[in-house]
């Protein structure tokens, strides 16, 4: 049974009729993608009276208990705040409240022993959580020679991928070097948490996987594997990924 954490909508559109509400939501892919290999997928509500997560870390605690492993979905940017950084572009859309609860989540089951998976945004924050930062925006850092979004592509655009061959990710995809994935995002980690290692980066040196490499399984790619299906067969198989993450789920043993 694998955790999802939830999107959160705070400007709900009045036809949905939920004026003055906040929804939270789980995208039908990523949700598709856990339960294609039998396991049950269930989302995490964020419990929230106001601003804050009510009983944060009592409730990711028994999250963490009862589940057997989280996938952190996509979003909005990670708050800087989170990083110790004041924000840099006052347009970005961010969610400050569902980082900490987010945050929480992945202490309480990196703690449990359960696996983790982190997704675009979710890979951010395994960062963030180890200590390490992010490029608020790629390219206005120089971090990027190219745009990692185009507006209206979404799933659509994709990049090369370069995994280091001696790698966990490597090995997952027997010794492959080369591949393409989508690309969704403009923010991207700086400086690298502790503890972490990278897995694979893209065409234009951007870090777009990691692993942690203590005892457990904590992972995070950049792409979304679960926008890898029959439509994109020239991208890198979501399936390895999922199963590697299950197995450690279903087996409760450390990462090898």
């Amino acid at each position: 049974m694998i955790g999802l954490s939830p999107r959160l909508l705070r400007q709900v559109p009045i036809e949905l009729g939920f004026r003055g509400k906040t929804l939270q939501y789980l995208e039908q892919s990523i949700a598709s993608w856990v339960m294609s290999e039998e396991a049950i997928a269930v989302m995490i509500p964020s419990v929230i009276r106001g601003a804050e997560p009510l009983d944060a870390m009592d409730s990711a605690a028994d999250f963490a208990a009862r589940l057997d492993g989280l996938v952190l979905q996509g979003g909005a940017d990670i708050h800087p705040s989170c990083y110790d950084q004041r924000p840099e572009r006052a347009e970005s859309v961010t969610d400050v409240v569902r980082d900490r609860f987010e945050l929480d989540l992945l202490r309480e089951f990196i703690a449990a022993g359960k696996p983790v998976l982190g997704i675009c945004r979710g890979m951010q924050l395994i960062n963030v959580l180890f200590g390490g930062t992010l490029h608020q925006d790629l390219l206005e850092a120089g971090a990027a020679r190219d745009p990692h979004v185009i507006p209206g592509a979404e799933e659509e655009y994709r990049h090369g991928l370069i995994i280091e061959a001696d790698g966990w990710l490597g090995r997952l995809y027997d010794g492959q070097v080369e591949a393409q994935v989508n690309s969704i995002h403009h923010q991207g980690i700086d400086r690298l948490g502790e503890g972490l290692s990278v897995e694979a980066r893209s065409h234009d040196g951007v870090i777009e996987a990691i692993r942690h490499g203590g005892p457990g399984f904590v992972v995070g790619v950049q792409w979304h594997p679960e926008f890898h299906d029959h439509r994109f067969p020239d991208l890198l198989p979501s399936r390895p990924l999922m199963q590697a993450f299950l197995e450690q789920a279903r087996a409760g043993m450390p990462i090898r």
